[in-house]
């Protein structure tokens, strides 16, 4: 049985402390580990969906929220990728065993850098990775490029800025600090070697992330066994029933 309720762990010392809410699953390996996107929780549909595979077929699942994200602590606007990707790679050390990485939109670009600080300390902790309309390196090319020159003006003045979301009653908060360290994180063109299958999700319609960077991103991963699902008539959200089988049988697919 899954918890009623998250537990928390902390991340963080000092001033840097936070407590991240996590949903652990049971079952057999490798397991699950859920990486959701920018301003979104665990409790969504594709979460909620690997949960009910989960519970079927006896896997292990874990999900949890970043900080500033649904019940875990923090405040959304301190919310960097490397604060996001500490709390990831926290998450994972709690999981046993290998585990599958399953990202959505910006959790597509953690779980990717996540996988490569575990090429190097930890080899085969990473069985695969099963990716969602990937935001690879998001801040830079998804957001700030698209900003308009008074909407770049008014963020370095004031270190904040409000975007409408289509996903969301509430604005989206992009802040300097999530920009500026975006850029220490930012894949590029170089090659990517993972040690592990990545299989990739990307709709036509996607108005977020364009299906461009799948393509870009199956291109850097040369040396990797890597499998691409285009999808015509969907757009950035891969949530219809449809796409969620989609979603499951690639994770099955995995191991």
């Amino acid at each position: 049985m899954i918890q009623s309720e998250p537990r928390t762990i902390p991340v963080g010392a000092g001033a840097e402390a936070r407590d991240i809410a996590v949903l652990a699953r049971p079952g057999k390996g490798p397991g699950v580990l859920f990486l959701g996107g920018f301003m979104s929780d665990m409790m969504g549909s594709k979460a909620e969906a690997l949960d009910q595979w989960a519970a079927e077929t006896g896997r292990a699942l874990t999900r949890f929220d970043y900080s500033g994200h649904g019940r875990s602590g923090g405040d959304f606007a301190d919310g960097t990728i490397t604060r996001w990707l500490e709390e990831s790679r926290a998450v994972l050390d709690q999981a046993e065993g290998p585990q599958i990485l399953v990202g959505s939109s910006m959790g597509g670009w953690i779980a990717l850098l996540l996988a490569l600080e575990m090429t190097k300390a930890a080899p085969g902790r990473i069985a695969g990775l099963v990716l969602l309309a990937p935001a690879v390196d998001m801040t830079r090319d998804l957001i700030y490029a698209r900003m308009t020159p008074a909407e770049r003006a008014q963020m370095a003045a004031t270190g904040a800025l409000k975007q409408p979301s289509a996903y969301s009653d509430q604005p989206y908060l992009i802040t300097q600090k999530l920009i500026d360290d975006g850029e220490t994180h930012l894949l590029g063109h170089r090659p990517v070697a993972l040690g592990a299958p990545v299989h990739i999700i990307q709709g036509v319609l996607d108005d977020e992330v364009p299906w461009q960077v799948a393509i870009d991103l199956v291109a850097q991963l040369a040396q990797d066994d890597v499998v691409l699902t285009i999808i015509k008539d969907a757009g950035h959200r891969l949530s219809r029933p449809e796409d969620l089988k989609k979603l499951i049988a690639a994770v099955e697919a995995i191991a």
